[in-house]
């Protein structure tokens, strides 16, 4: 019944009377026409009455492939209307314009590459035929995959034209015998013929360009059997690598070398082709990440890296776009770093295709975003490569943002002195002029400028003039950050900014931005220079109400306050400023600040840092031992859990210890306490009775404990115990670690060990302790040992 029916469809595409339209136009990427025309189909009842009418859009691709500088435009525009009776003769000049068009569009497109995104696939050979498609012809075309392999390849060719027309797409999907029939020849014949493979994958490629039709490739399992077919693929080309390399290390068969170079050189094209149409559409399926997780599970990572050594660039556009496609999941991204990916992309690095080589970029954007990538990236040689590339407008943004990413870890900032980065870089700041520059790049030369080598190249020429010049008439902050990470630096470059410690000293005024006022005073603090009169800066831009006024908790951002510490340690090194300071209650104000920020580390120990350089000078150091209570704060924090801390706290009181004895020895009596607490808890405990009440009396009736000072106890010292000091009637074994009193020039307090000292044939020197110790410890030896032979400890 359906073929008795199918005799009333009367298709009028020959039947000018059926046909409205008619326009044309050039084939985007071919040498061809576009016409275009309205289908209208007729379904007549029995009696031969219309029952049923439809119109349609449809469009004819007309080739020209004859087309060239010695064809006749006129003769072949006269051909193409008499034989395509869709174009009334009326149209014969515009058909001759058009053909004008098309010839001189291949001459000028001569000299460039024509482009295909990654979504759109580049026409191959084998696509040619000597027939044109008809959709109504399908069945005929199915049958064709039943026959022998060159027919399979020809029915395959043509369904293939028919997919590539997305109008038939739907009409396509429905014939499941048509897709099935595909499929099925695809899964048994794929080895036979990669041409086969090739266009039977092309036309699923086709229904995988749209979302919706993604759920009918799965069906056919399409996806898992091109993943198969580009393993074998790569294998099959490691095999003809290994026979190219076998002939040619045998010079007695080099003309059979060139005739198998010649035959690989063939069959690379044709695997390249395959691989591409099969990438591509595995790259397709993937926006469904469900799908993309099937992939990696079957290795799609490695796969794709191994790729990577092909030469073909289309392929490897393809191969890279699905690489930065994969890279925003970690486990693809740490697939990537097993397999060294980084190290095949930075041969990719630089190339003439565009495509090619902003995708690529774009890949290594991606994975610099993981620390031991970027160290593959430093190996594989690609910051200068990439440094390189920033002369290349188009690709300087990723550049300046991958090498950005490589020049946050400290190891790696160096390299970059010994490349034209930086010169570059100063050239895009200056030609900013007084516009706003780009983040990308200011926040990559604030990044650079730590480092003190590139800090010195930055400072060439007028660097630094130029950079002053711009950060103080615009108020930069960004620029004053660089400049103030320049500053911190020792050496020839901290000397150049003496021409501008007037001019950043002016910048604390009360109407400035607080940001861009930290960035002067931190850039100020920086200036450890001892040259520079500090007594002068300060009485002529009057900083000390500035500061002490800034000392005040709660009346800056604690940034702002936390500079204005470190600027104050920094003009503490000038004694006369020193006692500016002591005599405008700025110690006071310090104490109280301390107070306010015990939390904060930082606050800490920048405090702390200025008490330190404040006892050097006799007129700040009687202030603060006599007038304030910093040394007991100093004692409270000497057993900070912050190393730095207890570092500059116990320089500090040592100091103190040196110049004032009663300070001195409640330090020496509060680093005993501390270092022998658990031996004095062993003292309290075998001060007990086994009733558990305390020996409160000797034998002599005097108290165990009184009031003096327990340095002064030497019969606390047991001649039993984990540690202490054990006397005994031929040797003495003192194990010091429980006091430990550093001289006025260690940064650190170290524990001693004196073992086996015979008494009194052997004597302690100090060429045992490795070390010099001041007359105070003399002293606490002394008096914790009052034995004979010690009389010999001296200076």
């Amino acid at each position: 019944m359906a073929r008795r029916d199918s005799a009333y469809v009367k298709l009028n595409e020959f039947n000018f009377g059926k046909v409205k339209g008619g326009s044309l136009d050039v084939h985007p990427t071919e040498k061809a026409l576009i016409v275009q025309y309205e289908l209208e189909a007729t379904i007549l009842g029995e009696m031969g009455d219309p029952m049923v009418g439809e119109r349609k859009e449809c469009q004819k691709i007309i080739r020209l492939k004859s087309l060239n500088a010695n064809t006749d435009i006129a003769s072949l525009a006269r051909k193409v209307v008499e034989e395509c009776r869709l174009i009334h003769p009326s149209k014969l000049p515009e058909v001759e314009q058009l053909l004008f068009y098309l010839l001189n569009r291949k001459k000028s497109g001569n000299d460039k590459r024509e482009k295909h995104s990654p979504r759109d696939l580049a026409p191959f050979e084998g696509l040619e035929l000597d027939e044109e498609a008809n959709i109504n012809r399908i069945d005929h075309y199915v049958e064709l995959l039943y026959e022998d392999i060159p027919e399979k390849v020809r029915g395959a060719t043509l369904i293939l034209h028919l997919a590539r027309n997305p109008d038939n797409l739907e009409e396509l999907l429905q014939n499941e015998t048509a897709l099935g029939a595909l499929a099925r020849v695809l899964r048994e014949d794929w080895k036979q013929s990669v041409d086969l493979a090739t266009t039977i994958i092309y036309v699923f490629f086709c229904f995988s360009s749209f979302s919706q039709f993604h759920g009918q490739v799965t069906h056919y399992k399409i996806g898992a059997l091109c993943m198969n077919i580009i393993e074998h693929e790569l294998k099959r080309y490691d095999l003809w690598q290994d026979e190219l390399q076998k002939k040619a290390a045998n010079q007695n068969v080099k003309k059979e070398h060139e005739k198998a170079f010649k035959k690989y050189q063939g069959l690379l094209i044709k695997q390249e082709q395959l691989l591409r149409v099969a990438l591509h559409l595995l790259l397709n399926l993937a926006e469904d990440t469900r799908t993309e997780l099937k992939m990696r599970n079957k290795n799609i990572v490695h796969t794709l890296v191994k790729t990577l050594d092909r030469e073909d660039e289309e392929l490897l556009v393809l191969v890279v776009s699905f690489l930065k496609k994969l890279s925003i999941f970690l486990e693809n991204k740490n697939d990537m770093a097993e397999t060294y990916a980084v190290e095949k992309l930075a041969r990719l690095l630089p190339c003439k295709h565009e495509d090619l080589l902003n995708t690529t970029l774009r890949l290594l954007l991606n994975l610099s975003f993981d620390t031991g990538l970027r160290s593959q990236m430093v190996q594989a040689g690609l910051i200068p490569k990439l440094s390189s590339l920033l002369a290349d407008e188009s690709q300087r943004q990723l550049c300046m943002c991958i090498l950005y990413h490589i020049s946050v870890d400290d190891r790696f900032k160096s390299m970059f002195a010994y490349t034209d980065c930086i010169p570059q870089l100063m050239k895009m700041l200056f030609d900013c002029g007084e516009s706003p520059m780009d983040p990308e790049l200011i926040s990559f030369c604030i990044n650079l400028a730590a480092n003190k080598r590139n800090a010195q190249v930055i400072c060439e020429g007028n660097g630094l003039k130029m950079l002053m010049k711009r950060g103080l008439k615009l108020k930069d902050v960004l620029t004053m950050k660089m400049i103030r990470n320049v500053s911190q630096h020792d050496g020839p470059t901290k000397n150049l900014f003496i021409d501008y410690v007037g001019d950043l000293a002016a910048q604390t005024g009360v109407e400035e931005r607080e940001e861009y006022v930290i960035e002067c005073l931190g850039t100020l603090a920086n200036l450890t220079i001892p040259d520079l009169d500090w007594e002068l800066v300060l009485k002529e831009y009057n900083l000390v109400p500035f500061l002490k006024d800034r000392l005040k908790p709660g009346s800056a951002e604690d940034d702002l306050i936390l500079e204005v510490v470190i600027m104050i340690g920094t003009v503490s090194m000038d004694g006369s400023c020193a006692a500016m300071m002591a005599k405008s209650g700025i110690i006071s104000a310090l104490i109280e600040l301390l107070n306010a920020q015990q939390e904060d580390d930082e606050f800490v120990c920048q405090i702390v840092y200025v008490f330190y350089k404040m006892v050097f000078h006799q007129a700040t150091r009687d202030v603060i031992i006599k007038d304030t209570q910093a040394p007991a704060y100093l004692i409270d924090l000497m057993h900070d859990k912050n190393a730095e801390i207890r570092k500059v706290c116990d320089n500090t009181l040592d100091i103190i210890a040196e110049y004032d004895e009663e300070w001195g020895r409640k330090i020496q009596s509060e680093k005993f306490r501390w270092h022998n607490s658990q031996w004095l808890e062993m003292v309290d405990n075998r001060a007990m009775g086994d009733d558990g009440e305390p020996f409160m009396y000797g034998d002599d009736g005097e108290p165990f404990m009184h009031n003096g000072d327990i340095l002064e106890r030497r019969d606390l010292f047991y001649s039993a115990g984990t540690e202490g000091v054990f006397f005994s009637n031929e040797d003495i074994y003192i194990h010091f670690r429980m006091l430990c009193v550093p001289g006025n020039n260690q940064k650190s307090c170290q524990h001693y060990s004196f073992e086996n000292i015979a008494c009194p044939k052997k004597v302690v020197s100090w060429n045992n302790l490795n070390r010099k110790l001041s007359h105070l410890q003399i002293s606490v030896l002394n008096e914790i040992l009052p034995l004979p032979c010690f009389n010999h400890v001296y200076l």
